[in-house]
């Protein structure tokens, strides 16, 4: 890897990324012996320009930046390093050092969802209501995803922002449940999307 630690004085920017979420979780400088220590050890390493010294993140806390990913920008004088973070990022306490919480509830909570409505199929209806919207037929399934489409059209049409989101949860989840019921995801559904991509 090709990096310029001249250009800046012997140090680069280092943006710190959760791998899983893909939260901006903070910014460091790595010198060259940093930027090897944290290839070798697979842990984020940065020099501190305050200590005038090598810190390896958690070495005090425990909250380590286990190193997933390196790569270098198109000057090759700044580095964004994908992590996983075993811990809050900030010396404050907080997930990111812009005191943001780091989660994802769109994309991997969805997928997590679908393996739940998924391992529902064929359960005990009395337990679970999704195993009882299966019991019921596709007929019953697709009647509430109508049902559901018509609550969010017309929640769509006035200005509460928790009542549409609401709605329109439950028409996601009710689809998602149909797609399941007919033997798909939504993974088929946007690989049919893509090829429409003009």
């Amino acid at each position: 890897m090709n990096i310029d630690f001249e250009k800046s004085g012997g140090l680069v920017p280092a943006i710190i990324q959760d791998a899983v979420t893909g939260k901006v979780l903070m910014l460091g400088y790595m010198n060259r012996e940093a930027f090897d220590k944290t290839t070798t050890e697979k842990q984020v390493t940065f020099f501190s320009r305050s200590k005038n010294r090598l810190w390896t993140k958690g070495e005090e806390s425990g909250n380590f930046l286990h190193v997933i990913d390196i790569k270098v920008d198109c000057d090759s004088d700044s580095l964004l390093i994908k992590v996983n973070p075993t811990g809050p990022v900030c010396h404050t306490g907080t997930d990111t050092c812009w005191g943001e919480k780091n989660e994802d509830v769109t994309l991997d909570f969805i997928a997590e969802l679908e393996q739940v409505i998924h391992s529902r199929k064929g359960g005990n209806p009395d337990e679970s209501y999704t195993a009882k919207l299966f019991a019921r037929g596709i007929n019953k399934i697709a009647q509430k995803v109508g049902e559901e489409a018509v609550e969010l059209v017309i929640e769509a049409k006035d200005n509460e922002p928790e009542l549409f989101l609401g709605e329109a949860s439950d028409l996601l989840y009710h689809y998602l449940v149909l797609l399941a019921a007919k033997g798909h995801s939504l993974k088929d559904v946007a690989g049919k999307l893509a090829t429409r991509k003009k």
